[in-house]
């Protein structure tokens, strides 16, 4: 099965996004490493960096990922923003070493005026450059895949398998799997039928082995809206069977499996509600 968690809070320092994780019995999370609606953050203190990688190894969670900022777009067309995402990811990841993140998970952005050929040609320029300059980084780049709003790449799989294909240093590189996002974009998991074919097309174009993460989230708009906007699981388009077949899927045992559900300011409660129901389905799957 999956290891099971949220996207925590680092209000007051990325170490209580630890202790809050392990509040609602979580056995992975996801945090910012930063605040995300802001391109410059002050540096990671070396002393909090190592109080947050002490109280990780010592605490019993499993798996942690990271996200980057909602600004960075690697696949402009313009010079300008192209550089000042390329250097706001590398910092990313900077900060992700520093914490001992092994993943973070990036959308690959939107190609705007240019198309969507020039955007995959331009995120793997930026992730080629960013690797070149950080040459012993250990953080792994996870693309998302997206619901495919506007211009937004990571739609398909073959947009995906097509960045990863011009990135040099493969291993590098890996695919965060967002349910929402995919049955946006087209992809119908609603019935095991739907299920089995969207992961036979998935190994097929970007190979099951790149696959690192789940986003594990229902979504409000229907199959193909291209509109990204999540459920509490069970309660959208999506319906509980595609997340029996993902957390009973032996494939994927290990691996995490993170949501991104609706939740108030403090939404321990509202994380705990849709654990219990992930939890059950593990338990009920041959009844989905």
């Amino acid at each position: 099965m999956l290891e099971l968690g949220a996207h925590m809070s680092i209000s007051g320092g990325h170490t209580n996004a630890i202790d809050r994780a392990l509040a609602c019995e979580m056995s992975a999370f996801q945090l910012f490493t930063k605040n995300q609606r802001q391109w410059r953050a002050a540096p990671i203190d070396p002393a909090a960096a190592e109080a947050f990688r002490a109280r990780w190894e010592g605490c019993g969670l499993k798996r942690l990922v990271a996200h980057d900022s909602y600004l960075i777009n690697v696949a402009s067309p313009d010079d300008a923003m192209w550089e000042k995402s390329r250097a706001a990811l590398a910092d990313e990841l900077v900060r992700c070493d520093l914490l001992g993140v092994p993943y973070l998970v990036s959308h690959p952005g939107a190609f705007l005026a240019s198309d969507p050929e020039a955007g995959i040609a331009r995120v793997a320029e930026a992730i080629n450059r960013i690797h070149d300059e950080l040459p012993d980084g250990r953080a792994v780049i996870l693309l998302e895949t997206t619901a495919g709003q506007g211009t937004a790449l990571g739609r398909s799989f073959e947009e995906l398998a097509a960045i990863i294909d011009q990135v040099a240093a493969k291993e590098r590189v890996g695919v965060c799997f967002d349910t929402c996002h995919a049955f946006a974009a087209g992809y119908d998991l609603r019935d095991e039928a739907g299920y089995v074919a969207t992961m036979r097309t998935f190994d097929e174009t970007v190979g099951l082995a790149n696959l690192k993460a789940f986003h594990l989230n229902d979504s409000q708009k229907g199959l193909g809206s291209r509109v990204d906007r999540h459920a509490p699981i069970g309660e959208g388009e999506l319906g509980l069977a595609p997340f029996a077949s993902i957390l009973n899927d032996p494939r994927f045992a290990g691996l995490p499996g993170i949501l991104e559900t609706p939740k108030k300011e403090d939404g321990d409660g509202e994380d705990a509600r849709n654990l219990t129901t992930l939890r059950g389905l593990i338990r009920q799957a041959a009844a989905v």
